[in-house]
């Protein structure tokens, strides 16, 4: 496996020489975080930041990730015009040198957490979701943490409104088509597209999630047979969801050869429902294997990338909730010690 970090570019509070000092830290997965969906990427913007990363001795063969814009989810009369333009910036991250490139199909929202400051027994703080608090959202006057500086209110109602008319099988279909038209550009410029699930895997405000689970996945996988259509294997985001079986998904989608990209994470549930907060790395911490998630990639022929994934505030550490140093390089020497000891003694 190959080891990286997620890097929010120049603006990112923590230095690349830190994230070069993490043992086994090759690189990072960045992107042009300035520019909006719809809109071409600068190739000299990619070889700068790259430049910076090579200069601590770190790659950038991932990108997350090229945000599908929300005319290409809804397949309106600009959709097409949008896919063109996600081409175009395939072909411009080819130049970079880009390998692997991440990206999600989920309405409005591609996240949802009901606390970014959950106040942890041990004094850390954890993004959660309370299936409680949840339920006392009023969808005509939301107020959601992270998401309240990214749309007016006027713009996220009318959002709201417009996929109220549209169907799982609708926004599958537009999927479909996506896939269908950007697969070839991956397979001619080497690129691999790594979709992530839906985060938390269930439907939110009555917004359809079409990447939730098993059935899901073997769908799109038949549908766009291309091995150029993989997956983002985000542990967290699929074990919010209870029915879901990370260790037999991460063995068989390993076992394809799908799993271009990997989010290793826990989560504890807290309650009979769907409430969870994100807890520390390691099986101990939380209700995932996350030591039999690893040997299943292992022994089934995973070797792409890992990162950790989002990271609890630990040691009085401020900043971005989930995306701290700490705990994710604390991660980091922990996802080290799995692959490490699996692929030396335990394969069998």
């Amino acid at each position: 496996m190959k080891l990286i970090f997620r890097w929010y570019g120049p603006s990112d509070s923590i230095p690349l020489q830190f994230i070069d000092q993490i043992p086994n830290c090759s690189g990072v997965c960045t992107a042009c975080y300035d520019a909006k969906p719809g809109e071409v990427w600068k190739l000299s913007t990619l070889l700068e930041m790259k430049k910076m990363l090579n200069d601590n001795h770190l790659d950038m063969d991932v990108i997350e990730s090229i945000p599908v814009s929300e005319n290409i989810k809804l397949g309106n009369e600009l959709a097409q015009h949008d896919i063109e333009v996600f081409k175009k910036n395939l072909e411009v991250c080819a130049q970079a040198g880009v390998k692997v490139v991440c990206y999600n199909f989920m309405p409005v929202f591609d996240w949802l957490r009901t606390d970014m400051h959950h106040k942890n027994e041990d004094g850390s703080e954890s993004l959660s979701y309370s299936y409680d608090d949840f339920v006392k959202v009023d969808p005509h006057n939301l107020h959601l943490p992270g998401w309240d500086e990214s749309y007016s209110q006027d713009e996220l109602q009318n959002l709201l409104d417009i996929y109220q008319k549209m169907s799982h099988e609708q926004l599958f279909q537009n999927l479909l088509h996506f896939l269908q038209e950007i697969i070839p550009v991956c397979e001619r410029v080497g690129i691999n597209m790594a979709i992530h699930p839906d985060d938390p895997p269930w439907d939110v405000f009555h917004l359809p999630r079409i990447v939730s689970n098993e059935e899901d996945l073997d769908r799109m996988f038949a549908a766009v047979p291309s091995k150029a259509n993989g997956l983002t294997l985000c542990t967290g985001s699929f074990g919010a969801g209870r029915c879901n079986n990370l260790p037999h998904m991460a063995g068989k989608y390993a076992k394809q050869g799908r799993i271009h990209f990997a989010h290793l994470r826990n989560v504890l549930y807290t309650d009979d429902k769907d409430s969870f907060v994100e807890a520390g790395h390691a099986s101990c911490m939380g209700s995932l294997d996350m030591a039999k998630i690893v040997k299943e990639l292992v022994v089934n022929g995973f070797d792409g990338y890992v990162r950790p994934d989002h990271g609890r505030n630990i040691f009085d550490e401020g900043g971005k909730p989930g995306y701290g140093l700490y705990d994710r390089a604390l991660g980091c020497a922990y996802i080290n010690g799995l692959f490490e000891a699996i692929e030396k003694y335990g394969r069998n």
